[in-house]
C-alpha cells in the first residue's frame, strides 16, 4: 500500500513539474535573465535581412545558456550597449540598446522588423508566454520585451519600431 501511495505521489509531482515547464524548442527558445545572460532573434544566416528571414530566424545568445538550447553565440561586438528594465508587478522584462550591424553583415538600408510569438514559428522566451522584439539595422538599435501577459507585449505595431513600441534607453 505504501508503495502505491509513493508511486502516485511521484506521478502527480512529475505531472505538475512537466505542466509548469515550457518545452524549449532548440534554436527557437531564448532567455532574458540579466545584462550578462540574454538572447535575441536574428536572421539564421550572416547578412540576412530581418523582414525576409522572420520565419527562419534563430536565437543568438551572448554565451551558452541552458534554458536556450542550441542557440548560436552572438558575434563579438554585435551588442554595443544593453539596458535592462524589469517590471515585476506587471510581469515583464526588457532590454534595449545599440548594435553594430556590420558584425553580422546586416544592411544599412534594412529597416528591420518585428519578431514575436508568431514569427519565427515556435519562437519563445523561457519563463514568459509572450515577447516582442525589433532589430533595426538602419538605426543600429534593438529592443526586446518578454511578458507574462499579452497586453504588455504589443505585437500589433510591426512597422512602428523600438522607440515607439518599447520605450527605453537606446544610448
Amino acid at each position: 500500500m505504501m508503495f502505491k501511495t509513493l508511486l502516485a505521489s511521484a506521478t502527480i509531482a512529475l505531472v505538475v513539474i512537466l505542466s509548469t515547464v515550457s518545452a524549449a524548442i532548440p534554436g527557437k527558445t531564448g532567455a532574458l535573465i540579466s545584462t550578462t545572460e540574454y538572447c535575441i532573434f536574428l536572421p539564421h544566416k550572416f547578412g540576412g535581412e530581418i523582414s525576409d528571414d522572420m520565419d527562419k530566424a534563430r536565437v543568438f545568445c551572448n554565451k551558452p545558456i541552458p534554458s536556450a538550447p542550441m542557440a548560436k553565440i552572438l558575434p563579438a561586438g554585435f551588442i554595443k550597449s544593453i539596458h535592462l528594465t524589469r517590471n515585476t508587478a506587471a510581469g515583464w522584462v526588457q532590454i534595449t540598446g545599440r548594435i553594430d550591424r556590420r558584425k553580422y553583415g546586416l544592411k544599412s538600408w534594412d529597416d528591420g522588423g518585428q519578431y514575436d510569438i508568431k514569427h519565427p514559428n515556435g519562437g519563445s522566451y523561457d519563463g514568459y508566454k509572450y515577447f516582442v522584439e525589433f532589430v533595426e539595422p538602419n538605426e543600429n538599435i534593438y529592443c526586446l520585451r518578454a511578458c507574462k501577459h499579452k497586453q504588455n507585449c504589443p505585437t500589433n505595431k510591426p512597422t512602428r519600431g523600438c522607440k515607439e513600441v518599447i520605450g527605453g534607453n537606446y544610448s
